[in-house]
């Protein structure tokens, strides 16, 4: 190789660095800018004052869509998000599903008690309608009956029935003894799936938050990822009357996994 040619390679290089930097720089700009407007929503609005108000998730959805723009995610929804209050469930793939979800749906989100005392971010989230959820040992019941009460009162709430995230590729196992609030409250359920999929059509890998990636480590990864465009689809809701827990937790599961199945089939090249 040529001095010349050394040359050549080297300031592609550097070029190929500081394009990484700046990507990186603006979107860390872009999302402090986002989470200002977040605390802005919550006190121009007072949205602490009365912060699990079903009226509220409008601002939620706002400060979704815009965290969807910081992290450089297309959200695409496929037929009709329904606004009646319900237990919403969907398959997991990654912290980013909030993003993805708030953003195409008017709905809180369950979030671990912990997560109300983080700096910051705990204090968005609270101001924001989180439903925070005393978890431990042999605590389901409580967790159940916590989000009954939510949804008696009309408040739509979604959490993760898969309890992990996935790769993206299948539903893993359901579990169901959290759809018993939705028994317990005569709501129906929501099903809704995620496909993430990046520019050549195919599942991406960098947004599934798997393995033993750090929280630290895969923000970063999604910082420098281009775009992905997640798609979006909700199916008809299902009535919990005349359901036991076992079978509505395998219903869910077989919708869940269809549908999944279902928009893969219509989103995916080849």
């Amino acid at each position: 190789m040529t001095q010349q040619q050394v040359s050549k390679k080297s300031n592609s290089s550097n070029l190929s660095v500081l394009s990484k930097l700046f990507l990186y720089s603006k979107k860390i700009v872009t999302g402090t800018v986002a989470i200002s407007e977040g605390f802005y929503l919550v006190y121009r609005h007072q949205l602490y004052k009365d912060p699990n108000n079903p009226n509220n998730t409008r601002y939620v959805q706002y400060f979704c869509r815009r965290l969807c723009e910081v992290f450089n995610i297309d959200v695409r929804v496929h037929g009709d998000i329904p606004r009646e209050p319900a237990l919403w469930v969907s398959n997991h793939v990654s912290w980013l599903d909030i993003a993805v979800l708030g953003s195409g749906a008017r709905v809180f989100f369950l979030a671990k008690a912990e997560i109300e005392k983080w700096p910051v971010f705990g204090k968005l989230a609270k101001g924001g309608g989180t439903l925070f959820i005393k978890r431990g040992s042999g605590d389901s019941v409580r967790i159940r009956e916590q989000i009954a009460e939510f949804l008696s009162k009309d408040i739509p709430v979604l959490f993760f029935p898969e309890a992990t995230t996935t790769d993206g590729t299948k539903v893993k196992k359901v579990h169901g003894r959290i759809l018993g609030a939705a028994i317990e409250a005569n709501k129906p359920v929501q099903v809704c799936v995620i496909c993430y999929v990046n520019k050549n059509g195919q599942l991406d890998t960098v947004a599934p938050f798997i393995g033993d990636t750090t929280f630290v480590a895969h923000i970063q990864a999604v910082l420098e990822m281009p775009k992905v465009t997640a798609h979006l689809k909700a199916f008809p809701r299902i009535s919990t009357e005349g359901h036991s827990v076992e079978s509505l937790t395998k219903l869910v599961q077989e919708t869940m996994q269809t549908g999944l199945e279902d928009l893969q089939r219509d989103v995916l090249v080849g």
